[in-house]
Formats: structure tokens, C-alpha cells, sequence
């Protein structure tokens, strides 16, 4: 895809970080765009700033989540501007953290449900359409754009949920890669892998649903994981608007895998080397043994 100017974009977690600046560059571009979050007031932060620049733009609240409420979210895309031609599944939390066997089962509901399954809802609803509209029209082009992590690439310690929800990610959207190009030359898709930026992510837990809150305090282990990741999102030095660019670079180019720090890939490199040479998995912390210890020290308090 080369002409975005009046295509149509659908934008999951789009009240805040990459949605944010995908809706903005969508903006730039003069494309239409279909905003959507979990959270109201995020999203009419965003919608207000796109609309004040001149872009047609509807909005609706939506929990990725649930199917129910996307399936609504793609009956209004096509209600209103017929259908989408980039499809962003992009909303994600951070989750629990700690360590493996103290996450609870309300804290894999979350996890997975937003990280997961909001991008299996997604692909379902959205796939069909632009699959539709690419038999009616040969000139159409669309491109599905997932959101993983490189948390879906590696296994760090104390991201277990986070981990697990972005390794399936990853799987899913190489699997649609697969599937589409044995139906379709107009359809394609990417995944988005970025390391650590700084996003609201880290703070995703203020829109947890309160069926899926746990009233127990958090165990050490936890408390430490979002210590972490604090540190880590905020130290990010690749922001979110350059990692927007790098994905809209990638639907030019039909790359597949995106990542916001390429030269960061040792990790992975090592973890394939891991599992192609039969080994044991890579301590991540080998060439920095002091952070094991303080990890050590810290979760035994």
C-alpha cells in the first residue's frame, strides 16, 4: 500500500502510545480513521486532537476483549465508511508480572483477553471484510498490523502472562501471513515486536475490569516486576511516534516483522541458537550477572 489518503484505518487502544501516533500519522496522511479503547476519556483525547487537525474520524468505546464489542466496532467501520483498509490490533496491557506460579487465574483472564484474544476478535471480525472488498475491487489493497512485544520473541523472568500472550501473537499473525497468501495477493499483514518504549502500558492496570481485580496485595515477586518494568518503559530512548513511522514504513515495504530496536536482536538470535543446538535457555542476565543478583536479592527480600 502506497496512497493511504482516504483509506480507511481501524485503530484498537488508540486513546494512548502507538494508537495514538498511528491515528496522528493517519491524520498527516488524510486517511479516515475508526478509533477505539477501553478507556473514554483517553479516547476522546485523541479523537479531539485528530478531528481539530482535519481528519473524519468516528469513535467508539470498545473492550478488544470481548467479540461482542468488536463485532459492533466493525459494523460501525462499515456502516460508516465501508470496509477498513488497515486494521491496527493494537491495544495491550502489561499485566501481573511476578513469578509464574503466583499469577491467579483472573490475572491470565486479563492478560489473555486483552493481549490475545483482543487480536483473535480483531482478525476474525476484520478479515472477512477486507477479504470481500478485495474480490469486489482488484486496485484494493489492505494490510492487518498486529501488536506483540518482543516479549513474544524471548522469556524474560517475571513477564510469564506477558510472555505467553505475546509469543501467541506472534504465532498467530505469522499463521495469518500463511493463510492469507493462499487466498489473497491484496491482503497482507505484519507484527509489530517493540522493545522497551516509552508508553502507558506500564499502567494499563487502571483500566482492569473489576470482575477480574484481585483484592489480595501484590506478592514480592509482583511488586519487583512493576518496579521493573517501570524502569524499563521509561528508559526507553525509541519513541512511540518513531515506532508509528517504522510500522507505517513496513505497510509500504509489505515487511512482516517490525521492530523498534533492530539492533537489538542478539537475544533472539541466542534463544534460536538455544533451540536449534539442543542447549538449555540463555541466562538474559549473562553478560550482566550483577542484575541477577540484585533480582535474586530483591524477590527474598
Amino acid at each position: 500500500m502506497q496512497d493511504f489518503a482516504g483509506k480507511v484505518a481501524v485503530i484498537t487502544g488508540a486513546g494512548s502510545g502507538f494508537g495514538r501516533e498511528f491515528a496522528r500519522i493517519g491524520t498527516r496522511l488524510g486517511m479516515r480513521l475508526v478509533l477505539a479503547d477501553v478507556q473514554k476519556d483517553a479516547l476522546d483525547e485523541t479523537y479531539a486532537e485528530v478531528t481539530a487537525a482535519g481528519a473524519d474520524a468516528v469513535l467508539q468505546r470498545t473492550d478488544v476483549s470481548s467479540a461482542s464489542d468488536i463485532d459492533a466496532l466493525a459494523r460501525m467501520t462499515v456502516d460508516t465508511f465501508g470496509a477498513p483498509h488497515l486494521v491496527f490490533n493494537n491495544a495491550g496491557v502489561g499485566g501481573s508480572g511476578g513469578l509464574l506460579w503466583e499469577n491467579t487465574d483472573r490475572d491470565w483472564s486479563w492478560v489473555l483477553g486483552v493481549n490475545l484474544w483482543g487480536v483473535i476478535h480483531g482478525v476474525k471480525a476484520f478479515t472477512p471484510l477486507m477479504l470481500e472488498a478485495a474480490k469486489k475491487d482488484p486496485s484494493y489493497r489492505g494490510h492487518i498490523v498486529n501488536t506483540a512485544s518482543m516479549a513474544g520473541l524471548l522469556n524474560a523472568p517475571l513477564m510469564g502472562s506477558y510472555n505467553v500472550s505475546k509469543h501467541a501473537v506472534v504465532s498467530l499473525t505469522e499463521t495469518l501471513y500463511q493463510d492469507l497468501s493462499l487466498v489473497t495477493e491484496q491482503v497482507h499483514c505484519s507484527v509489530l515486536c517493540p522493545y522497551f518504549v516509552p508508553t502507558g502500558i506500564a499502567h494499563a492496570a487502571r483500566n482492569r475490569p473489576e470482575t477480574l481485580k484481585d483484592d489480595k496485595p501484590r506478592t514480592r515477586s509482583q511488586q519487583v516486576a512493576a518496579a521493573l518494568s517501570e524502569k524499563a518503559v521509561k528508559s526507553g530512548k525509541v519513541s512511540a511516534t518513531e515506532v508509528a513511522e517504522f510500522v507505517f514504513d513496513a505497510i509500504r515495504n509489505e515487511a512482516f516483522y517490525i521492530y523498534s530496536h533492530p539492533n537489538s536482536l542478539a537475544p533472539v538470535h541466542a534463544r534460536f541458537g538455544d533451540i536449534v543446538g539442543q542447549r538449555n535457555p540463555t541466562d538474559p542476565y549473562a553478560e550482566r550477572p550483577n542484575v541477577r543478583e540484585e533480582l535474586a536479592a530483591a524477590l527474598k527480600g
